[in-house]
């Protein structure tokens, strides 16, 4: 008698053969078809390649947002259809005044409405973007819109003798650009002699408004062709050499916009306080990035403490951006209680100093830390931080705050190498090396400036950043200084940050910076300037700030000399001018020789 199971093996047998059959049929009619197309059918198309550009986000935050408040400033408030509307017609206005693809527009505003709208008006034109410093001097600025070739400048009325000054020092046989006013009655309220701006509107083509109000709202704005091409070019603060220009395309500054949002976590409908310049690295490419969430932009003209907690609690503020310069005014305003909801607070573009992080947390405010430069447009290195850090003690949470931390998720690589070798150091926190970056955030390269931008990127595909740091053994990165600003003090690289650091700590200090003073003996020794907190009962003298530094600091990295000044001097962005105070430094002469 036969089994089941042995009944059912022929028929088992049979579906398996079919089975193999079609299978291999299959297989021969992907072989066929592999054949048709090869790989180099799949490139880039029409449909895949659109060039990535952070014009489009406006356009998208009027489609979501469009009741919704995209700025803020003094009683005005617009919307995010507005905004829109706004910058299509100034797009409008500035092609047919002759704008081309490829022009540079320049502004020089504080943080106001029309310096934000530019951000986007400008680039919707095909033109570049450059935003000028507000605090350089007119023969810089002269400068820097010559060698730009700047058609067209947007003035604020409040720097109209500053531009008249700097266009006056063009060279008799060049064409200065026009000039279109942009008025503001704050300005006029804040500084009586402005006003007679109305008498100088002759020296203008347009002013910002009428500009507008002859725009097409309808107008089809001029995109990119390549994602390549370039959207603003920015000066480099010069806090260690001349003003370079840097050059940024489509596809670096929208990498950067998104890349910050994400690592920094900036929800939809956040409300962004502007106490960073827009000027500076274009607010980090924030003033892009909070239009991609449909956030509210709060302007400002001017740092002021009282104001700004004023309107963080006004306007239920939930970021900002600041320098360390600005978070130590904010801990010295004699409005400084508690916040009553977390405001977060991404700060960069110097070396944060514990002791004032700690301070600007106990206020209530969410630091992150982060790094960046001009040439990077915005943050590429950041403090990301860890759930089990919040178990630490609050000074040593500060501590590995103040670090400037690991690459963002865009950012490709980013090492410390040794300066003569090349090679990565040594993860121990100690040895020293320059930082350098890879990443689609780089710039395309200096305007008209060949050579330098070729010195700045190595064969081996590395931007060099010209600041020095360490590498710790948990993979993240602290800066100790600018390559420029090491002290060499009897052959032993001195880091002029971790002495200023500590000099933070002191009760009586203000702001701190260290350069190198000439010596007889030891070549270079720490020479620190200072400034002192208002309101001191007792100053206290050179003599005890160098032994306040000798308890918490090794010999060698001791201050021989302290200077007392009343306020640090300061690049526009807020930087503290070292090669200013290293020239003070230089004509106070070698100190004396001694051990």
């Amino acid at each position: 008698m036969y089994s089941t199971l042995s009944l059912w093996s022929p028929i088992k047998l049979t579906f398996q053969v079919v089975a193999r059959q079609k299978q291999s049929s299959h297989y021969r009619a992907l072989t066929k078809s592999s054949k048709s197309i090869s790989m180099e059918d799949l490139k880039p198309r029409t449909p895949n390649s659109s060039p990535l550009t952070p014009i489009g986000f406006l356009e998208r935050a009027a489609t979501i947002y469009g009741d919704s408040p995209s700025i803020i400033y003094g009683d005005t408030t617009y919307t995010w259809s507005e905004t829109h509307h706004r910058c299509l017609q100034l797009a409008s206005s500035l092609s047919s005044s002759g704008i081309q693809r490829g022009h540079v527009v320049s502004v020089i505003s504080p943080n106001t409405p029309p310096m934000y709208e530019l951000h986007f008006a400008v680039p919707m034109a095909g033109a570049i973007l450059n935003t000028i410093n507000t605090r350089l001097d007119a023969r810089t600025i002269s400068t820097l819109l010559f060698h730009s070739e700047s058609k067209l400048v947007f003035v604020d009325q409040a720097y109209c003798a500053l531009i008249f000054d700097a266009l006056a020092l063009f060279p008799p046989e060049t064409n200065p650009p026009s000039l279109v006013l942009i008025d503001d009655d704050a300005a006029a309220a804040e500084e009586e002699s402005l006003s007679s701006s109305v008498s100088i509107r002759i020296d203008f083509v347009d002013s910002y408004e009428e500009m507008i109000q002859k725009g097409d709202s309808k107008f089809q704005w001029i995109r990119p062709i390549s994602e390549w091409d370039p959207i603003v070019l920015n000066y480099t603060s010069g806090t260690t050499s001349s003003p370079k220009g840097v050059v940024h395309c489509h596809r670096g500054v929208f990498i950067a916009a998104f890349d910050s949002l994400l690592e920094w976590g900036v929800p939809k409908n956040s409300v962004y306080l502007w106490t960073l310049p827009m000027f500076h690295i274009n607010g980090w490419s924030f003033s892009w990035g909070i239009a991609a969430v449909g956030g509210t932009n709060v302007c400002i003209r001017k740092f002021d403490a009282a104001l700004i907690f004023s309107l963080i609690r006004r306007h239920h503020v939930t970021h900002m951006c600041a320098a360390p310069v600005v978070l130590n005014m904010l801990t010295n305003s004699l409005d400084d209680r508690p916040l009553d909801r977390p405001v977060k607070i991404l700060t960069g573009g110097a070396p944060l100093p514990a002791a004032v992080l700690f301070r600007i947390e106990s206020l209530g405010f969410d630091v992150t830390h982060g790094y960046g430069l001009t040439e990077t447009a915005g943050m590429v290195i950041c403090c990301s931080w860890k759930t089990e850090w919040n178990r630490l003690p609050a000074t040593e949470q500060a501590r590995l705050k103040a670090r400037q931390g690991v690459r963002t998720a865009a950012v490709a690589a980013v090492d410390v190498v040794d300066l003569e070798t090349g090679k990565s150091v040594k993860q121990d926190g100690v040895s020293i090396g320059e930082i350098v970056v890879r990443g689609g955030s780089i710039m395309v390269g200096y305007w008209k400036d060949r050579e330098a931008t070729a010195k700045s990127m190595t064969d081996e595909g590395w931007f060099l950043t010209g600041d020095v740091g360490v590498m710790h053994p948990d993979g993240y990165l602290e800066i100790k200084d600018r390559s420029k600003d090491v002290i060499i003090s009897g052959g032993e690289n001195l880091s002029s940050v971790e002495v200023e650091s500590v000099l933070y700590t002191n009760p009586s200090v203000n702001e701190a910076a260290v350069v190198a003073r000439p010596d007889e003996f030891w070549g270079e020794t720490p020479c620190a300037f200072v400034s002192l907190r208002e309101g001191l009962t007792r100053k206290p003298t050179e003599e005890e700030i160098i032994e306040y530094c000798r308890g918490k600091l090794p010999r060698f990295m001791v201050p021989k000399t302290v200077v007392f000044m009343a306020e640090l001097p300061k690049t526009s962005t807020g930087k503290i001018k070292k090669y200013v105070l290293k020239e003070i430094a230089m004509s106070i002469g070698p100190k004396p020789s001694r051990l």
